[in-house]
């Protein structure tokens, strides 16, 4: 052990184990010292080795507040730390792990069934390695975990005085690949049906010109100019998700006036055939001045009329309005837009799935992500959006831009 009572901490920290200078509350002769926290099940992270601390103890921190599985072992491969995180994805107690060689408590093995700690070896491979990267390893029964360890030392090159171990369950890495993995799938197969038109009347109109009238190169040619469309939009809708998950999603806020953009997609169904009648629009005026991104703003009413007239049934309701909000604790003004049918409307136990990815309600049909990229781009511009019944029994969307000026021109 060094000397002056000064020994190395897990993070390699000169910690002071000199007997504490009494404090003036104390009775005379009976220094203050610093309660251990305990690893597991009662058992003090030092262990019954004094010399075995760590900084948990100087932080005040219980190893069993810690998210992630935390297993230490010290210079003789005993395990003096296991954690309830650990317990709770091992599946073991820690009190029947305390005290074990680590590698009988945890006999981990990679991918193609190899003894892990033999490949590792901590204790007497390379001195110069300081831990183990996260990898996939199985636990016994073929339970998967992410590993990380880290070789404490006494000094560099020194023999390993410390092993720390972090475990971690795979459950939220499988949903984020099984999403990914849903993502590609959805996007080959919208991708396509268009493509396998657009090619098929092309190559036709190449083979065969001369056997068409105008009419039917004209009908071919719209086919395949509207399949060419289809493809762009869901080339944007991709670059939409990748922008909102990296939080890169940019604003380019102008003066925007919202009921005259609403009236604009009103009008564009309309003259795709749809009746007059079926919409009705509310603007309780006056309404206050919106900054936000036109163009974002066309996306947002874009998806949620297509979404009332696609699956909803009977008017389609909307509304503008202002809208007064709190942000901490001062008031902020907000324009609120409020689209809702008469349609059967969305179960109740749906409602918390509307704005997930590839979420397409009752009915089939589209890529199921508009609602995920209309709420990123809400939240983007530090609104909120929700859903909920309507008065007629139908969906009900209301979002809420919030108003002013951008800080540039304040």
């Amino acid at each position: 052990m060094p000397q002056n009572g000064i020994r190395s901490t897990l993070d390699g920290r000169p910690e002071d184990r000199r007997t504490p200078e009494p404090h003036p509350q104390d009775p005379p002769g009976e220094p203050r010292s610093a309660t251990p926290v305990p690893a597991a099940a009662g058992e003090p992270l030092d262990g019954p080795d004094p010399d075995s601390g760590g900084p948990l103890d100087a932080l005040g921190v219980d190893p069993d507040d810690l998210p992630d599985g935390l297993v230490i072992a010290d210079e003789q491969h005993r395990v003096i730390c296991f954690n309830a995180a650990a317990a709770r994805i091992t599946a073991l107690r820690a009190a029947d792990v305390i005290g074990l060689p680590v590698e009988q408590a945890l006999p981990l093995e990679d991918l193609e069934g190899r003894r892990w700690w033999q490949l590792t070896d901590p204790y007497a491979g390379l001195t110069i390695r300081v831990g183990q990267p996260e990898r996939n390893l199985l636990l016994p029964g073929g339970r998967e975990v992410l590993v990380v360890a880290r070789f404490v030392r006494t000094h560099p090159g020194g023999p390993v005085r410390r092993l720390v171990v972090t475990l971690r369950g795979t459950e939220a890495r499988r949903r984020t690949e099984r999403s990914h993995a849903e993502l590609i799938a959805t996007v080959a197969h919208e991708l396509r049906s268009p493509l396998t038109s657009v090619k098929g009347f092309t190559a036709t109109l190449l083979a065969k010109w001369e056997r068409f009238t105008e009419d039917q190169k004209k009908v071919m040619l719209e086919t395949v100019d509207a399949d060419a469309n289809r493809v762009t939009r869901l080339i944007a809708e991709l670059l939409d998700i990748s922008r909102i998950d990296t939080g890169r999603l940019e604003v380019r806020r102008q003066p925007v006036d919202i009921a005259a953009a609403v009236q604009r997609h009103l009008d564009a169904h309309v003259a795709a055939g749809q009746p007059a009648d079926r919409f009705h629009l509310r603007v309780a005026g006056p309404l206050p001045a919106l900054w936000a991104d036109p163009d974002k703003v066309d996306q947002i009413l874009g998806n949620l009329l297509e979404n009332a007239v696609r699956h909803g049934e009977g008017t389609v309701t909307i509304e503008v309005a202002a809208a007064p909000g709190t942000e901490g604790d001062r008031t902020t003004e907000g324009t609120a837009v409020t689209v809702s049918d008469e349609g059967p409307g969305i179960p109740e136990e749906s409602m918390s799935r509307v704005f997930t990815r590839f979420w397409r309600g009752s009915k089939r049909g589209g890529t199921g992500l508009g609602l995920y990229i209309v709420k990123g781009i809400v939240e983007a511009h530090g609104g909120a959006i929700a859903v909920g019944r309507a008065p007629g029994g139908g969906a009900e969307f209301r979002f809420i831009l919030p108003v002013g000026a951008p800080a540039f021109l304040a």
